[in-house]
């Protein structure tokens, strides 16, 4: 039989925490003003670099981050936490999940990311709207179809 790999043990890993910890509610979540891409790389610096936090597992293309939290002055009560983000096509989410932490362990990742990003990307600039779909059957410039 083949061994899982190893991704899917730790996000396996991580659900399990925030279900039996009562996390699937308990999440902590913003708006970016920034793209998803922005963010996911500014979110896995902050918890890098920044804080120092060991990231477990990462998946660009799902914006998806997994780290062991280490809350300050408390490095034998480890856990591990989440970032996801989510491009709705409005805006960009972020939630942010400690399952093992009160929320506002939460709350202070998140607004140190939000602050971040507008340090490290200024202003953000206007997200362009989404081209009107098609109407069905019409045919597109150079589609002149077969008869």
């Amino acid at each position: 039989m083949p061994r899982p790999h190893r991704a899917l043990i730790v996000v396996a890993l991580a659900l399990v925490f925030a279900l039996l910890a009562g996390g699937a509610g308990a999440r902590v979540e913003a708006d970016s003003e920034y793209s998803k891409a922005q963010t996911y790389s500014g979110a896995l610096r902050y918890l890098r670099v920044d804080l120092g936090f060991e990231v477990v597992e990462k998946d660009s293309d799902a914006a998806y981050l997994v780290f062991r939290y280490e809350p300050p002055g408390q490095p034998k009560n480890e856990s591990l936490g989440t970032v996801e983000i989510v491009d709705s096509g409005e805006h960009v989410r972020v939630f942010v999940r400690i399952p093992r932490m009160p929320e506002y362990h939460e709350r202070v990742l998140r607004d140190g990311l939000l602050r971040k990003l507008k340090d490290e990307y200024g202003p953000p600039l206007p997200r362009k709207p989404e081209p009107p779909p098609k109407p069905p059957g019409d045919a597109g410039p150079g589609d002149a179809g077969t008869d």
